[in-house]
């Protein structure tokens, strides 16, 4: 059977629950997935240009090239979390490949010099992957909590009348309905209440607006499944010039996508004396999709031959941003009678736009003649400055106060050293990035290191690069809902980078 498309009216910020802090903050982040070069430095690039992912750090970046450049990257990425939940522990492992970047700058010589003062112009176009979506995460152990809970509050003060399906009305038709009059609430006391999972404190009353759980109180045995696919990247246009030999400037017109798809999966099961319902497997599906704009500039100065000063101002991104979910439940009773609430729906949500919050770089290198460089760069984001809202009337203030009281300023260091012999170099390098939250339990910093190699034959460029980066956080299965069940996971990520350029 096909499914239903429904558009859900959304009249308050507590009817949209397909996204929530950690998924706006998720679509904020920029992580510059690029060339091995850029990547076994671990992006300290900002005063040193001459690499096409050095663009996305300092515009100004492509004016140093000496000539017209042209590179590819792939890459492949691991990710394993351990993830611990009460008495158990799990991990997941899972590999990805990615199609990092591509990109060229045309070096354009100005010959007429002494007029204008104007060494060089050059143009680039890039597209740089700016995040891996791709996730796995298990989680198992045993709560005193029961997903119950969640379907129980939701419940609470909607009228049973409202969510009892009609002579010959189909779940299909009631959820529908409920998503297009009522909202998500109303929706999830729904597949609680055909489901078995709660019942009404009056079922005779048809105005019965208080609900008890029909799972007693005990011990629960339960599993979580995250999968996560897609990538966010960007598609820029990059100009600049290099200015009486020892000035480089550049704007970039930065286009932007997001692809995200995410499935979880709840399975909980328990033997309580009394329980009616005995497992609960609870299935959401979220798509989300995303297209916005920004623009950056920057310049870079030849301080002294062995010093080079770059700074550069990235504008906040603005995303129009599409999301669509379904969802199932299914469960099992004391008497071996399975229920299966499945609604061939997909609630397709308004349009919402999300603003990002604009970024500033600061970067210092010495370079030591041909022999070697080391370099650094600081970049800020206050992140409680990330706005929501819509063209349609829909009050998102609920959820942009949520991201005021939850969200800081955040710093990133990045630290980086090449070193030739020949043909050869020789890199590597260190990152650290603040926790975006106030309380870092929630997501803590991000810290990394890098190495890589690179071979230079004729006019090809081959680099490669391994990085690493750790994380902890807090995942929380159904944020903001009356079911409050977390897991600590310790995130470890592992990439293999390799790039060929060429000069042209």
């Amino acid at each position: 059977m096909k499914k239903l498309l429904l558009v859900i009216g959304i009249f308050s910020m507590s009817f949209l629950n397909a996204q929530d802090i950690t998924d706006v903050l998720r679509y904020s982040q920029q992580d510059i997935m690029g060339t091995a070069r850029f990547r076994s430095m671990s992006g300290a690039f900002g005063a040193l240009g001459g690499d096409l992912s050095a663009i996305q750090i300092n515009p100004a970046g492509s004016a140093v090239f000496l000539n017209t450049y042209g590179s590819l990257t792939l890459s492949s990425s691991t990710i394993d979390n351990d993830a611990n939940y009460f008495n158990g522990f799990a991990n997941t492992n899972s590999t990805n490949l990615n199609f990092n970047q591509l990109g060229t700058v045309f070096i354009y010589d100005n010959y007429n010099i002494e007029s204008s003062g104007v060494n060089k112009f050059s143009l680039g176009l890039a597209y740089d992957q700016t995040a891996d979506n791709a996730d796995e995460l298990f989680v198992l152990g045993r709560s005193n909590n029961s997903i119950s809970s969640f379907f129980r509050t939701e419940a609470q003060g909607i009228p049973l009348d409202l969510i009892t399906p009609r002579a010959n009305e189909s779940v299909d038709e009631l959820y529908a309905f409920l998503g297009e009059t009522e909202g998500y609430s109303a929706q999830q006391a729904f597949l609680g209440h055909e489901s078995d999972i709660i019942e009404a404190e009056d079922p005779d009353n048809p105005n019965n607006t208080s609900y008890f759980s029909n799972i007693e109180p005990g011990s629960f045995d339960q599993e979580y499944y995250y999968e996560s696919t897609g990538l966010n990247g960007k598609f820029t246009l990059n100009g600049g010039a290099q200015i009486n030999q020892n000035f480089y400037i550049g704007f970039n017109l930065n286009s932007h996508f997001i692809s995200y798809d995410r499935v979880t999966e709840f399975f909980e099961e328990n033997s309580n004396t009394g329980s009616t319902i005995n497992s609960v497997l609870f299935t959401n599906e979220l798509s989300t999709s995303g297209a916005g704009f920004s623009a950056q500039i920057g310049g870079i100065i030849k301080v002294a031959k062995i010093l080079r000063l770059g700074a550069s101002y990235e504008s906040p991104t603005v995303y129009y941003i599409q999301e669509e979910t379904t969802q199932r439940l299914i469960t099992d009773d004391n008497l071996g009678v399975t229920r299966f609430v499945d609604p061939n729906v997909i609630n397709i949500f308004p349009e919402y736009k999300l603003r990002t919050p604009e970024s500033y770089t600061g970067s210092i290198a010495i370079l030591f003649g041909q022999q070697g460089l080391i370099s650094l760069d600081y970049s800020y984001k206050d992140y409680s400055s990330i706005h929501i809202s819509s063209d349609e009337n829909i009050n998102f203030s609920s959820l942009n106060t949520g991201i005021d009281n939850n969200l800081q300023g955040s710093a990133t260091i990045r630290i980086g050293s090449e070193w030739r012999d020949g043909n050869w170099s020789y890199r590597g390098g260190f990152r650290f990035e603040e926790s975006p939250y106030k309380n870092d339990a929630i997501l803590g910093d991000k810290t990394g290191f890098s190495i890589g190699a690179g071979y230079t034959f004729e006019q090809f460029k081959f680099d490669v690069a391994y990085d690493y980066t750790e994380q902890q956080r807090t995942e929380q299965f159904y944020p903001g809902s009356g079911f409050s069940n977390f897991a600590l996971v310790d995130s470890y990520r592992e990439n293999l980078t390799f790039t060929l350029g060429m000069n042209f």
